[in-house]
């Protein structure tokens, strides 16, 4: 019975250390309801603080939230971007056939 207790103690030991370093790496625009400090004080509650921490102070990345990453094939900024990209080059393909033209001509006429 004492090992489990001690096994039970360093899980409830490591989550704590763990909510810890979360809360202090987390950036402040993620965190909801308190303030960054208040919640350090509450997640030294071993267990209960850690779980209140991740149901109600850390605000989660999906979910329409502003964190959201888009692939760049959905992004219409990125595909905009390709179609200019083309676009150019076709223009320098045309323009690099004109000098080629020009430069073809006979210096004697």
């Amino acid at each position: 019975m004492a090992r489990l207790l001690f096994i039970l103690f360093l899980v409830a030991l490591a989550f704590t250390i763990f909510c810890v370093v979360d809360v202090a790496l987390t950036d402040k625009r993620r965190i909801r309801a308190l303030r960054k400090w208040a919640w350090v004080l509450i997640v030294l509650i071993p267990i209960i603080g850690g779980v209140l921490w991740f149901m109600l102070g850390k605000a989660r990345k999906d979910g329409g939230s502003q964190f959201r990453t888009v692939a760049p094939d959905d992004d219409p900024e990125f595909l905009g971007t390709l179609a200019r990209d083309e676009q150019q080059d076709e223009r320098i393909r045309l323009l690099e056939e004109q000098l080629a033209e020009l430069d073809d001509d006979d210096p004697k006429k």
